[in-house]
């Protein structure tokens, strides 16, 4: 059989071959991109803005990258340094369009504590009873799974899938953690804990909480958490996983089917999974050369694999540059500060400052090379994986995290899109083949 498929995967491989020269012909956006490198406009939002460049007499200008939740700019709401809940609020934003009062958002907090344990035995019968060696694929279970639980599961009120949304948006600790410490215990063979959630713990003080084994955690550790989940909340109706949630949502199918669909977008390394990406570029780097590599030594390590002849050879440098961000990340921006403030606290400066001088390093390195006037940035993902471990998350939750993060912007657009797009998303492709007879030569 093996021997069969493989055979007739190469004959199907070179009937399948579509010349690049078709898609400027048919002009067709392959990847939904416009040959400038922008992204086809697929709808509208009041969600979410995402600013990395200008478009000045048709051409596409570089610029310093914005990031808006409901017209609000991310640095702006992020050096407001919350003490706590500071996640909670800007999910308050996403959700309903503007930032609460005091007493809007203690109402809300309310309703998330009350929300945050799973239903009765779905830790044993669920996530206990089927570990998975992707934490991805096992959370996509877990959702879909909570369908059963769900006295109106199909509903595809508005209104109804707020209640949903929030919901889950609640629950994304406990599911995360959950999978993670099922997969440890049963697959690992290591300790399994299972810390139930505090009602009195923000998100951000939960998953650190059900997280360590003795359940504990410094202000600024919470403090640092609070902000990842804050930067990671949302990014445009049209970013990958977003836009997954939305065309499977646009079928009038359920919630949850939705959100599987997120997650397994998110899933991928060059989405969601792209922290890990750059976590394990570093271990390659600095087993080469140390943590205490000197500027030359980076600079030899970085050409090296621009080059093709070091780490994976596919000449990338991963955590830099961005399919919208040009000058630079706001995101990348806001955490490299907190990054270099954790580190310092915990003795780590010098992991910090290796990254940093990687960074300009590597960004000087490119520019000689594609030119002066080539405008590439350090993206999230390249000081996230470092705060992730500061934070001591293992490197499996990484995406799981981002996913509990970002749960919030999928509910937001699942809803916008419900109220004001009724139609079945579906784009056109041209057919590019031949037409045959039955009995004509292959």
């Amino acid at each position: 059989m093996e021997k069969f498929l493989n055979s007739k995967y190469l004959e199907s491989v070179e009937r399948n071959y579509i010349d690049g020269k078709l898609y400027d012909e048919h002009n067709v956006k392959r990847g939904l991109r416009n040959s400038n490198g922008t992204g086809v406009l697929v709808g509208l939002t009041k969600i979410c803005e995402v600013h990395g460049y200008n478009i000045v007499d048709g051409k596409k200008e570089d610029d310093f990258g914005h990031l808006y939740y409901r017209g609000y700019d991310l640095v702006e709401l992020a050096n407001q340094r919350y003490e706590r809940y500071g996640y909670e609020r800007v999910c308050y934003l996403i959700l309903f369009g503007e930032l609460p009062t005091d007493e809007e958002l203690n109402m809300f907090k309310k309703a998330l504590a009350d929300l945050y344990n799973l239903p009765r035995n779905f830790n044993t019968r669920v996530i206990l009873e089927y570990p998975s060696k992707n934490l991805m694929n096992q959370l996509q279970r877990n959702v879909l799974s909570l369908y059963v639980y769900d006295k109106d599961p199909d509903s595809t009120d508005p209104k109804v899938v707020l209640e949903k949304g929030v919901s889950l948006v609640a629950k994304m600790p406990a599911l995360a953690v959950y999978t993670y410490y099922s997969k440890s215990h049963l697959i690992d063979q290591k300790s399994l804990v299972v810390h139930m959630p505090n009602k009195n713990y923000s998100i951000a003080e939960n998953f650190l909480h059900m997280l360590r084994m003795d359940g504990k955690f410094t202000k600024e550790e919470a403090q640092t958490l609070d902000l990842l989940l804050m930067i990671h909340a949302d990014h445009g109706g049209a970013n990958n996983s977003t836009f997954a949630n939305i065309v499977v949502s646009s079928t009038a199918t359920d919630f949850y089917s939705a959100v599987a669909a997120a997650l397994g977008s998110l899933k991928g390394p060059l989405h969601g999974g792209a922290s890990k990406e750059v976590d394990d570029m570093f271990h390659a780097v600095i087993k080469e050369i140390g943590i205490n590599g000197t500027d030359e030594e980076i600079n030899r390590v970085v050409n090296a694999m621009l080059d093709k002849t070091f780490y994976d050879k596919k000449g990338l440098i991963y955590g830099l540059g961005h399919a919208v961000y040009t000058k630079s990340d706001p995101r990348a921006e806001i955490l490299r500060d907190r990054c270099k403030e954790l580190a310092i606290s915990k003795k780590e400066g010098k992991s910090f400052d290796f990254y940093y001088r990687f960074e300009k390093i590597a960004i000087r390195e490119l520019k000689k090379r594609k030119g002066e006037t080539f405008n590439v940035c350090a993206n999230v993902d390249f000081y996230s994986g470092l705060t992730y471990k500061l934070l001591g998350i293992p490197e499996e939750l990484y995406t799981p995290l981002f996913a509990t993060s970002r749960m919030v912007g999928w509910v937001a657009h699942n809803i916008e899109n419900k109220l004001y797009c009724s139609r079945i998303i579906r784009p056109a492709a041209q057919y590019v083949g031949k037409f045959r007879k039955i009995g004509e030569e292959k």
